[in-house]
């Protein structure tokens, strides 16, 4: 059996090392129905995480799509094609029953994944996990033909051979701040929308930008608190001051980022600590104090600069 590496989608922010739904929407979303033909001729034992011994009675030839849901985990649910997760899986030739070729199961949390990325590796297979939840192990079959060639043969499969893909969702990071609003009395700071996907945009008020760094908590998460060396899945949006376009906007880049908190330019680090998962923060920095933005993020000179983050959960 060979190894498979782990599934890569990584979005480099530049300059410090960042990598690339909401509560209601994962309430609502229903664990994937099961199909009884694979819940009869599959099992899997040891604990989510850990490499599953794998049984698949054989040959076992499915004529459709099917998924089972072998361990229902309790955590965050895949609700969204971009929304970013940590996965491994045991890929399994359905006709001998023999296991192919498996991710490491590592503790390596550097390298997410997006359902529609995973779609893109293994089509038919992205759209099956929807509603999956964080802890889970979830089983799903291909029928003989669905696999292009070249996809099979990378998974270690003969054209045309029929797979089983049995998937631990180890994480699974919120797709925008899910946090309860906070009301914030300040007056003289920017205004933040947001629109149906939770991407924010800002509106300035007619007066100055302040003279020293100031952060408001816009929602409050209810996740692990952050602190300086916590490595935190984030999006980002940064518009200088007054300015109609962003200079940076991980939401526009398609994925969020990952990074130590005290990798970030100082203000934002600063902002972050502290902060609990689930939250969305409202940090703005003077234009005399933006030089490790400038050269971080490739923000404009001589501005204030305005940052929108929502933070999607922490890594490791």
């Amino acid at each position: 059996m060979r190894r498979l590496p782990a599934f890569v989608a990584v979005t480099a922010l530049a300059g410090f090392g960042l990598v690339g739904c909401s509560a209601s929407a994962g309430a609502s979303c229903p664990t994937p129905t099961a199909d009884p033909a694979l819940s009869a001729a599959i099992s899997a034992t040891g604990d989510v995480g850990t490499a599953p011994t794998v049984n698949l009675r054989s040959p076992y030839l499915p004529t459709q799509t099917a998924v089972d849901t072998l361990v229902q985990g309790e955590g965050e649910k895949l609700t969204e094609d971009g929304q970013q997760a940590f996965l491994d899986v045991t890929v399994v030739n359905a006709a001998t029953g023999e296991t192919a070729i498996a991710t490491p199961y590592a503790a390596d949390f550097s390298r997410p994944l997006t359902l529609l990325e995973l779609e893109k590796n293994i089509p038919g297979v992205g759209e099956l996990l929807h509603c999956a939840a964080e802890g889970s192990r979830v089983a799903v079959a291909l029928p003989s033909d669905t696999l292009p060639a070249e996809q099979a043969q990378g998974l270690g499969l003969t054209a045309g051979a029929p797979a089983v893909f049995v998937f631990d969702v180890r994480k699974v990071f919120l797709p925008a701040a899910d946090g309860v609003e906070q009301f914030n009395a300040g007056t003289g700071m920017p205004s933040v929308v947001r629109a149906p996907s939770g991407q924010p945009g800002v509106s300035f008020p007619q007066n100055d930008a302040p003279t020293e760094v100031r952060t408001e908590t816009l929602k409050k998460g209810d996740g692990e608190v952050l602190t300086a060396d916590s490595n935190v899945m984030i999006h980002v949006l940064g518009v200088a001051w007054g300015a109609k376009t962003t200079f940076f906007s991980t939401w526009d880049n398609g994925a969020p980022g990952q990074a130590t908190a005290s990798q970030l330019p100082p203000s934002l680090a600063s902002a972050l600590e502290g902060q609990t998962a689930g939250s969305q923060v409202l940090v703005v920095v003077p234009a005399d104090q933006t030089s490790a933005d400038q050269q971080a993020l490739r923000a404009p000179a001589d501005k204030a600069l305005v940052y929108v983050v929502d933070i999607l959960g922490t890594v490791g």
